[in-house]
């Protein structure tokens, strides 16, 4: 069953990258020229899905401005003959279909996808986590699209993470199957313990579910750090239904850590046609004098 529908979970406080985003949501981060939640719908159109779903808070408004036609500033541009530009404006606006919805508190990556519930209806959805950009020549959630068409069961985008991180992250046992495909047979939400890891893969950024996940998010208890957990639902999913895992092809950048958003910002500005070659110079100069 093709998958026409999208959650982008974008309500968390960016405690990470304070004060930077005490005024300013994270998702809105620049790279370069683009914010950090255009590249992620972006994703999500290139994939075929036709209707996005962006879970916001009261305090990130400007996510919605920034998708929103902009008429004293489409003016102005026409006006100066600036049409370049204004096309740029023009075709932020008429992205994809979006529509939004307030996580009133901040209860966990699970509740964020228990309360979208409505918009998703009785069929298959990606979520696609504001915190993740993931650059590649293929989308990263078409991949895990082809997958839920291909096997009919919930898929989880994994990488392998550093042992030293896995604490940080969840840990699936996989069985590889062919290609970056896997079968996930358990996961583990931040294990705390050696006994608890079940391999180095992690689910990162990515995943495609069924509707029965959300039955089983509202009977989930509340997990680590006190939050309804989206990966313990997923390990219920896994262990009744079955899922699928793919090693999506893609460099993912964490949007919601410090290092990240250098990483990205300065990988975005290496491959950006308008200042790539004098800020590739200016990284060889820089480079010289450290």
């Amino acid at each position: 069953m093709k998958i026409k529908k999208a959650i982008i979970p974008a309500a968390g406080l960016g405690t990470r990258v304070l004060p930077a985003s005490k005024a300013i949501p994270k998702e809105m981060l620049p790279l370069v020229d683009k914010p950090a939640i255009q590249y992620i719908v972006e994703e999500a159109v290139n994939a075929g899905i036709e209707e996005i779903l962006i879970i916001t808070n009261r305090n990130k408004t400007v996510m919605e401005d920034h998708f929103d036609r902009s008429p004293e500033l489409e003016q102005k541009l026409a006006e100066a003959g600036k049409l370049d530009k204004l096309q740029i404006v023009v075709d932020v606006a008429n992205l994809a279909d979006i529509t939004y919805m307030r996580q009133k508190e901040t209860h966990g990556l699970g509740h964020a996808v228990l309360i979208a519930r409505p918009f998703v209806g009785n069929e298959p959805f990606a979520v696609l986590y504001g915190d993740d950009v993931i650059v590649g020549k293929k989308p990263a959630i078409g991949q895990l699209c082809a997958a839920y068409e291909e096997y009919g069961l919930g898929v989880a985008g994994i990488k392998q993470v550093p042992e030293a991180d896995i604490h940080k992250y969840s840990s699936l046992a996989v069985e590889p199957l062919h290609d970056r495909i896997f079968k996930v047979t358990d996961m583990v939400e931040k294990p705390q313990t050696p006994d608890e890891v079940l391999s180095l893969y992690s689910i990162l950024g990515r995943c495609v579910l069924p509707p029965e996940i959300f039955d089983i998010l509202a009977t989930t208890p509340v997990g680590a750090g006190g939050e309804l957990q989206l990966t313990d639902a997923m390990r219920t999913l896994t262990r009744t239904k079955g899922m699928m895992g793919v090693d999506y092809e893609g460099i993912r950048y964490d949007m919601g850590s410090k290092l990240g958003i250098m990483k990205a910002s300065v990988e975005a500005a290496l491959v950006h046609e308008e200042i790539k070659d004098d800020f590739r110079a200016y990284i060889k100069q820089l480079v010289k004098t450290l």
